[in-house]
């Protein structure tokens, strides 16, 4: 198993309530440990062979919230 950690960068979360509904949203995500969740921001490990990060991204979608894909610089 391949485990990586990561952190998203997402858009339009403004206050407690935005960080505890991407918590459960990525909580729910079979395959992924969230290991911390703030404010425009959540970082989360998972194996990489099981768990697609598409799938991670449209969890935090599906409630209304952008992942921003930051390029390469």
């Amino acid at each position: 198993m391949a485990h990586h950690t990561e952190t998203l960068h997402i858009d339009g979360m403004s206050c407690s309530h935005c960080v505890s509904s991407v918590q459960k949203a990525l909580t729910e995500t079979e395959g992924v440990t969230v290991e911390h969740v703030e404010i425009g921001t959540a970082q989360v490990t998972y194996d990489v062979a099981a768990v697609p990060r598409a799938t991670i991204v449209e969890a935090i979608e599906d409630i209304g919230f952008d992942v921003i894909e930051k390029s390469a610089s």
